[in-house]
């Protein structure tokens, strides 16, 4: 029988794929730590090496440019904690970067957004042309800006950000964890430095990231005290999470395969909802987005209200980003694109996923239509 639940939030973290809980709950018999040269620690240091190829392989990179960190919280702290002359950061950033921008830089810079959701260009220029008068061009300032938006799904425009930086000197990071399994990922053909990824977006175990690090790129390690990962990130590695992250990356890149289908069931919540009601509204409708997210708004309702409806509905959807421990505040990044506070005030993310179906995406309109109604008759009734 299905279940009555139907779960619309994998931005936040996605359903646990049952080919990636088999491979982990094996791996768990994989007892030898990965850095003994015993055989126990040798099938484990095998384990960790074949998932270390695997997540390689889905952002084309190198494997010995993979860092497995315990998520992109991680992978992005270990990026800012760096002794950085000057950090460049955009409005769009998720907090693992906003606030360990603050707390370790001494020179951050915000690039505005324009209202479409993208860095301005222009504004990103004038802070290159500010480092660059302020640098002898060794490398010490760093660009950070995301790939994709959790909340929006805006892409960034990578390639150009790091062609700019380039010509500055600049170092550039970005956070790739709502891009993951999404949208190919090419590591070398984006000109990064740092890209930071996270298991728990595509269908792994929560608590497993990676740091992705170019070759010749020095960072300080954030965790010290052992050699693993090649001295990058001190700590036994979590070999069944890590496992995990390997299955889970095999079946990404076999999705991206079927990303047309993905995006399909985009376009079929996006085209109910506004044919469902006037007041619908997708942010950043016109810009090329994650195949899987919508940032759906209506001036009728709080996104508050709105999220507690649904969930009584039996629908999980989310306001901004799962981060904010359970909060429903105003998103700075939609601030940041200067939309309407009404707009604001009701904005509500879907994000579907590998599981999800049409009959789902169907579902979901009729209760939102039904949620706004309800609330416009009671409304005009009082």
């Amino acid at each position: 029988m299905k279940n009555a639940r139907t779960y619309l939030d994998y931005n936040a973290t996605a359903p646990l794929r049952p080919d990636v809980r088999q491979a982990m709950i094996a791996a768990l018999d994989i007892y030898g730590n990965a850095s003994s040269v015993h055989s126990e620690g040798r099938k484990a240091r095998a384990a960790v090496e074949q998932a270390r190829e695997k997540v390689a392989k889905l952002v084309n990179a190198a494997p010995k440019e993979i860092v497995f960190t315990s998520g992109g919280t991680e992978a992005n702290n270990i990026v800012l904690s760096n002794k950085w002359d000057g950090v460049a950061i955009s409005e769009a950033e998720h907090e693992s970067i906003a606030e360990p921008a603050r707390r370790f830089g001494q020179n951050v810079a915000l690039l505005r957004l324009d209202n479409t959701g993208l860095v301005n260009e222009d504004h990103l220029k004038s802070a290159l042309v500010d480092y660059s008068s302020h640098s002898a061009g060794d490398g010490r300032f760093l660009i950070s800006v995301q790939c994709a938006n959790n909340e929006t799904g805006v892409i960034q425009p990578v390639s150009r950000i790091c062609s700019l930086a380039r010509d500055a000197g600049c170092r550039v990071h970005s956070d790739a964890v709502q891009a993951l399994g999404k949208m190919p990922l090419n590591f070398h053909e984006l000109s990064l430095d740092a890209m930071s990824l996270s298991v728990h977006k595509i269908g792994g175990p929560k608590g497993v990231g990676a740091l992705v690090c170019r070759e010749g790129f020095k960072l300080e390690p954030l965790l010290t005290g052992g050699g693993q990962e090649n001295r990058k990130r001190a700590g036994t590695e979590n070999v069944a999470g890590i496992v995990g992250f390997g299955v889970a990356a095999e079946l990404a890149e076999a999705d991206l395969q079927k990303i047309d289908k993905i995006m399909a069931l985009k376009e079929r919540l996006e085209a109910g909802v506004i044919a469902a009601h006037p007041s619908a509204h997708i942010i950043a409708g016109g810009q090329t987005r994650l195949p899987n997210t919508t940032c759906l708004s209506t001036s009728e309702m709080s996104a508050e209200s709105l999220l507690i409806a649904l969930d009584l509905a039996g629908f999980a959807v989310s306001a901004g980003s799962a981060c904010s421990s359970g909060k429903v505040g105003q998103s700075t990044v939609l601030k940041a694109m200067k939309l309407k506070p009404d707009f604001i005030a009701g904005a509500i993310r879907i994000s579907i996923g590998w599981n999800t179906t049409e009959y789902e995406i169907d579902k979901f309109v009729k209760a939102w239509s039904k949620a706004i109604k309800r609330r416009i008759k009671t409304r005009t009734a009082a």
